[in-house]
């Protein structure tokens, strides 16, 4: 109750940015849109981040962040095109903010991280002095693991519901389809994979986060299994590589699975 439901208008909750080129394409705009990336605007993070054409790195060095997401030239329409967005994700950071009346660092410690039992995590300030939602966030592989054990058990962490159960279900349903047959949800990557286990080929579900530099949370809910790898493959293109091998060639194969 805190903040508006998905398919409110996205603008109305930045009404200081009413004079933004386009407006009634801008006004179609849903928070739905924003949390799937898929507002349709014009950013690249598949350059450097030391190139200032980087979508991350120009908004990092924009006085004002949130405008310049907002004020981008559209290149799709909405809810038509995922493309990768750190700036949806500062919006979403900056709502959560306004509506909780708290920092984002503050209000997860409060709900999410001191419930579970998370240690010290540590919050990006960009360039412009202002937390960086998108790309700043860093905690121990073992706290990652006990977000993904929470996913597994719909939102809890023993008998204490963390996480309603009916809003993981609404953010695991794919929103958009992206490359490699992957699609995408509210925050979430979606898709399936296929190895070969102790028992036979199997085709399995997965839910995932996925951080720069092969940083990876894999829950396959099927399995009962959840999946924390970390690596250092920063701004590589095939960065996603190595995580697939370890998982394919290592992890799942030596599952002994029912074959049903």
């Amino acid at each position: 109750g805190k903040v508006p439901a998905l398919d409110a208008p996205l603008l109305a909750q930045f009404p200081d940015y009413a004079d933004l080129p386009d407006l009634e394409q801008r006004r179609r705009w849903t928070i739905r849109h924003a949390i799937s990336m898929t507002l349709g605007i014009e950013w690249n993070e598949d350059l450097s981040y030391d190139d200032p054409r980087n979508g991350q790195t120009a908004m990092d060095r924009a006085a004002d962040p949130y405008r310049h997401v907002l004020g981008l030239p559209i290149v799709a329409a909405a809810g038509a095109r995922w493309i990768y967005c750190g700036g949806a994700t500062a919006l979403i950071g900056k709502i959560l903010e306004n509506g909780t009346k708290q920092t984002l660092p503050d209000y997860a410690r409060e709900v999410l991280f001191d419930p579970l039992g998370i240690g010290p995590t540590v919050w990006r300030i960009g360039p412009n002095g202002q937390r960086n939602f998108a790309a700043g966030i860093g905690m121990r592989p073992r706290d990652l693991a006990r977000i993904g054990q929470m996913v597994l058990a719909r939102g809890k962490a023993g008998e204490r519901q963390i996480v309603p159960a009916d809003w993981l279900e609404e953010s695991f349903k794919p929103q958009v389809t992206i490359r490699d047959r992957r699609e995408y949800g509210c925050h979430w990557y979606l898709g399936e994979m296929v190895f070969n286990s102790a028992d036979g080929p199997r085709q399995e579900r997965w839910i995932a986060a996925f951080g720069n530099g092969g940083q990876r949370l894999y829950v396959f809910p099927r399995l009962d299994l959840q999946v924390v790898i970390t690596a250092g493959n920063y701004n590589r293109r095939d960065q996603g590589v190595p995580p697939n091998r370890v998982l394919t060639e290592r992890i799942l194969p030596s599952l002994h699975l029912n074959p049903n």
